[in-house]
């Protein structure tokens, strides 16, 4: 559907009015304490309809958001004027999910507007701290992928590059975690239930897209094959954008546009007047299904079609928006290339590439060849996945169903790609089974990370580490084929969202010390090394962590009544519940420390507090026992008087982004500590790294580059390497002998299957151990003596405070290269060739 043609008449007029307007004192755009008042009242009354007397907590947050967002739009205007301008080559980002969490402080900061509101609402006798708290978290993702996406848009903003991101508008997002008797039960996470103050409607942008139906095939002009897509399903796509500010004066002001599924006919009159009321309103429940949750369960055939519909819907409707912006000032789509990158963020939204082949081949009559050609050079594919489970796979009777002309251009892409493969010294026969969009076998299935490999100019990992073994391992053929395709752009983490604004009293530390600087020039964060061996400031910046901890106390505290140790080492997990992550790894070593405890009297290591959190997806059910394991330990560990105020267990329920900014400024020990070559990169290291938490950790992911940064004698190591596992698993892992000759093994495996931590069920927890005794390919007990020994390590390293805050100091002074500044850069640099252009 094209966009409705702009009216000219009394444009002129309008101009010269909008322009007279700027120069005027005006509530809408200042700054200062006494417009943000009167902003914060004409809100209050003229958009919330109410007065002192009748406002609600809700409503004064939102009457400050508004007087926020009213800020925010002179400079997002502006910003769009100057991309058109300028005719800036423009960054798509592509992503299914987009963590932005809550949004209200991270706008404040990034428009220096968060000590004036603060003090105009203390005027007002109201705390900006309170009423931060009424926005929630807007979920619209699952953890790391997710968060890194919401860093990346702030880091594009910050450093204006002219870039859009593209998502959809989960009407419920992440599930809302709740705890009953240990165990996970899901409930929706309604963030939308009072309405969202930032985001923006744009009906007159909606994207028709069809689902199901057939194709035509007939002959155009010249007597050329053309193919029509018809019958079918049709839903719309409603834009609703969101602005995402940038830091600073000169920082632009991007755009995040989410998609929502609306029924292409909301009622059907005719059934409705017969009286058949359900009927009349079936098309828009089944079409607005599509972005109702996010990630349906996909254990089942629906919920694996409903993902599909997910996919396609919101890359259709992304791949038409960026191509009717494209023609507004463009009307050649062969300079596509030109102006325009698109980045898909992992395998989720590589469709695109058969979409855009689709639009430009059967809707603007390009050969095939020259479509191909441009697709090539628009895309480029982030991998976030080394686990071939992981690498989406759909089936060829699905695909075929739900979107019959793309899994066409799938087969006649395939067979061009296999064609070109083939031939006396090019690619292997066996190889090319290997890259072959088709996996044949029963059912066959669409490989979706080789159709993104094959569609881009550009693949990347996340981490040195993971590049290499994209390069040498999972996609080693199309490597030797295209060696020049792939490099590494390793993940980082805004400064702004994981200092300024979560570890507040850290940021002015660093502020009075260093300079305003850091905050958009993290390499700025190496200048604090001396003060490390500096006295003063190492006491300096352990009252700011106590304080942190204190605040992370009284949440535990408040949310289930457990008493931390504000003085006890914070040693904490916090991610997706993944057996490859390893949470299992971490409570065993829990119940070894308080089984030893309880037979050794004399055993007094430093006092240390566990905390875990993260979310098990709901068909999971062996990330689920562990959540329950977590809690059933915590359970007995809490309640024994021996081992009172030496060892307490927490699980945090509800891990979100407004938790995690209270987390990790709390941290005193970072876990990651997952199977050498199974994280991609991972970004909690870097955000716990950045605010002086030590890390314990294998040479996975991200983890060789944290440690190669912060120094090894910052870093506490354990376990296999990659070389390590990959040797093991050809001898052959054999856990029963480690189970066999290891003590400590042996009893912490009987506690857990025995039901000492289950009693009223003592079976309960046996499926966990026999995995782990069985196939386990994560490995768990081959390293866990490693890992017992490292743990001695960190309790004597806790034991010389100025030693520990000394290496805290530098772990945060050496993170500097993980802000996704430098990432973005990279990118824009190396992959999307863009460049910045400062907003007047």
């Amino acid at each position: 559907m094209a966009a409705p043609r702009k009216s000219t008449t009394g444009s002129r007029a309008e101009a010269q009015a909008l322009e007279r307007s700027r120069d005027l004192p005006n509530t809408r755009t200042a700054p200062d304490v006494e417009s943000l008042k009167r902003a914060f009242a004409e809100h209050l009354q003229y958009s919330q309809g109410k007065d002192e007397h009748s406002a609600t907590s809700l409503d004064r947050y939102f009457a400050a958001a508004y007087a926020v967002r009213d800020r925010l739009m002179r400079r997002w205007l502006q910003t769009q004027q100057a991309w058109y301008r300028e005719d800036a080559k423009r960054v798509y980002y592509l992503s299914l999910e987009f963590l932005m969490g809550r949004l209200m402080e991270n706008n404040l900061i990034n428009l220096g507007l968060r000590d004036n509101l603060k003090a105009a609402l203390a005027d007002l006798g109201i705390d900006l701290a309170d009423l931060l708290e009424q926005e929630p978290d807007a979920g619209l993702g699952n953890g790391g992928l997710g968060r890194l996406a919401a860093c990346f848009l702030d880091s594009m903003a910050t450093l204006s590059l002219p870039a859009h991101g593209y998502g959809i508008r989960y009407e419920f997002g992440i599930f809302d975690q709740e705890l009953r008797s240990g165990y996970q039960v899901e409930r929706p996470e309604g963030w939308l239930r009072f309405g969202c103050a930032w985001e923006v409607p744009r009906p007159e942008y909606v994207v028709p897209v069809r689902l199901y139906g057939r194709t035509e095939h007939y002959r155009g002009e010249g007597g050329a094959l053309r193919v029509r897509w018809v019958d079918g399903r049709r839903v719309h796509g409603m834009p609703y954008d969101v602005p995402i500010a940038g830091y600073g004066p000169g920082a632009a002001v991007n755009t995040l546009r989410l998609w929502r599924s609306r029924a292409s006919q909301e009622l059907d009159l005719a059934d409705f007047n017969a009286g058949d009321y359900l009927r009349a309103v079936e098309e828009k429940d089944v079409s607005e299904n599509i972005t109702k949750v996010l990630y349906p369960n996909d254990l089942t055939v629906m919920g694996k079609e409903l993902r599909l519909q997910q996919q396609y819907f919101f890359v259709a409707c992304s791949i038409h928006d960026i191509l009717l912006r494209h023609l507004k000032t463009h009307d050649d789509l062969r300079r596509l290339p030109d102006r325009v990158a698109i980045q898909l963020n992992d395998t989720h939204p590589s469709i695109a590439i058969a979409e855009l082949m689709r639009v430009l081949v059967d809707l603007h009559d390009l050969p095939w060849d020259e479509a191909w050609e441009i697709c090539r050079a628009v895309f480029g594919y982030t991998n976030h996945t080394l686990l071939p489970e992981a690498l989406e796979r759909w089936s060829v009777d699905l695909f075929g169903r739900v979107l019959p002309r793309h899994l066409e251009i799938v087969y006649e892409l395939n067979r061009r790609f296999l064609d070109a493969c083939r031939g006396p010294g090019k690619v292997p026969e066996e190889a090319i089974a290997r890259m072959s969009l088709i996996e044949e076998g029963s059912p066959k299935q669409v490989r979706m990370a080789n159709l993104a490999v094959v569609g881009s100019h550009s693949v990347n990992g996340v981490a040195a580490l993971h590049t290499e073994l994209l390069r040498t391992e999972l996609f080693r053929d199309f490597a030797a084929l295209w060696p020049g395709k792939f490099n590494n752009k390793t993940n980082g983490v805004t400064p702004r969202r994981w200092v300024l604004a979560a570890n507040p009293e850290l940021a002015r530390t660093l502020t009075e010390v260093l300079g305003p600087g850091w905050v958009t020039d993290a390499g700025e964060l190496r200048r604090l090394e001396p003060l490390a061996e500096d006295a003063g400031f190492r006491r300096l910046f352990r009252q700011v962590k106590r304080q942190n901890k204190a605040r992370l106390a009284e949440i535990v505290r408040a949310d289930g009544g457990l008493e931390l140790d504000v003085d006890s080492i914070f040693d904490v997990q916090v991610k997706r519940i993944h057996e490859y992550k390893r949470q299992t790894l971490a409570i065993l070593r829990v119940v070894a420390e308080y089984l030893r405890m309880k037979g050794d009297p004399t055993y007094r290591p430093p006092p240390r507090s566990y905390l875990f959190g993260g979310k098990a997806a709901p068909g999971y059910a062996m990330a689920k026992a562990i959540i329950k394991l977590v809690n059933s330990v915590a359970d007995v560990v809490n309640h024994d008087p021996d081992v009172r105020g030496r060892i307490a267990v927490c699980f945090l329920r509800n891990f979100r982004v407004s938790l995690a900014e209270r987390i990790y400024p709390a941290a005193d020990l970072s876990e990651q500590i997952s199977t050498a070559g199974t994280e991609a990169s991972g970004t909690g290291n870097m955000k716990f790294a950045l605010n002086g938490a030590l890390t314990v950790g294998t040479l996975d992911g991200a983890n060789v580059e944290l440690r190669e940064a912060v120094g090894a004698e910052n870093f506490f190591l354990f376990g296999l390497t990659v070389e390590g596992v990959q040797a093991l698993r050809r001898r052959g892992y054999a856990p029963r002998e480690i189970e066999r000759t290891d003590a400590t093994v042996r009893a912490v495996l009987e506690a857990v299957a025995g039901g000492r931590f289950s009693p009223e069920e003592p079976g309960l927890f046996r499926p966990i151990v026999d995995s782990l005794l069985g196939n386990d390919p994560y490995l768990v007990l081959a390293d866990f003596a490693d890992y017992l020994a490292c743990q001695d390590r960190v309790s004597r390293a806790w034991a010389e405070p100025e030693a520990w805050t000394r290496m805290a100091i530098l772990n945060t002074a050496r993170s500097g290269r993980f802000s996704s500044d430098r990432t973005i850069r990279e990118y824009a640099d190396e992959i999307w060739q863009v460049r910045s252009t400062a907003i007047d």
